[in-house]
C-alpha cells in the first residue's frame, strides 16, 4: 500500500473524529512517511511498519473517546470509551465489559438503594391516606431517609472513584493492546 492509499484509508476509518482532528493526524503520518523516505524506505515499507490503518484507527478512537471521559464525565461518553475499547480486540470483550457490567451493578444499585430509602417517608404519606397511619412508622421512615442521605453521599464519593479507576484501567487496556508498557 502506498502513501496516498494508506493516508486515504485512515481518514475513512477516522471520519468520526472532526476534521481538525483528522488533519492533525493524518499531518502527522504524512511526517512518518517523510521521515521513513529520507531513511531511504520506500511507501510500502513504510506502510507495512505503521501496520493497518483499520486498527491504527481503534486505538486513535479509543484514545480520543477516553480523553473526552476526562474532560467530560457523563454516562455517554464512558460508554463511548468503553466501547471504543472493547473495538480493540476480541479478548477485549471479556477484559472490558464483565468489569464494566459488574461496575455500572453495583454503582446502579447504591443509588437505587439510596433513592428508595429517601422516598420511604412517601410510604408513611400513602398509608396516611389509606387511613393506615402509625406514629412509628414514621419514625422508622425518617431514619430509613437519613440512612438512605448518607448512601446518596457515599454513592457520589464511590461514582466519582470508581469511574476514575475505571478509566485508568481502559488507559492500561489501550496500552497493552497497542504493544504493551515498556519499561525503562
Amino acid at each position: 500500500m502506498n502513501k496516498e492509499q494508506f493516508l486515504k484509508q485512515l481518514e475513512a476509518f477516522l471520519k468520526r473524529l472532526s476534521l481538525e482532528e483528522r488533519q492533525d493526524i493524518l499531518q502527522d503520518y504524512e511526517e512518518y512517511y517523510a521521515m521513513g523516505i529520507e531513511k531511504g524506505k520506500s511507501e510500502q515499507e513504510i506502510s507495512v511498519s505503521l501496520g493497518h490503518p483499520k486498527q491504527i484507527a481503534k486505538e486513535l478512537l479509543a484514545s480520543y473517546h477516553l480523553d473526552m471521559v476526562e474532560q467530560t464525565t457523563s454516562s455517554g461518553n464512558i460508554l463511548r470509551a468503553v466501547w471504543a475499547v472493547i473495538g480493540l480486540g476480541f479478548f477485549n470483550i471479556l477484559i472490558v465489559l464483565g468489569p464494566f457490567c459488574a461496575l455500572a451493578g453495583v454503582v446502579i444499585s447504591g443509588w437505587l438503594a439510596s433513592v428508595a430509602f429517601i422516598l420511604s417517608p412517601l410510604g408513611v404519606l400513602i398509608n396516611l391516606f389509606l387511613g393506615q397511619f402509625r406514629m412509628s412508622d414514621m419514625f422508622f421512615s425518617l431514619g430509613l431517609c437519613g440512612i438512605g442521605i448518607f448512601i446518596a453521599m457515599g454513592m457520589l464519593v464511590a461514582t466519582k472513584s470508581l469511574t476514575k479507576g475505571f478509566i485508568r484501567y481502559l488507559k492500561f487496556n489501550i496500552t497493552f493492546v497497542k504493544g504493551g508498557v515498556k519499561h525503562e
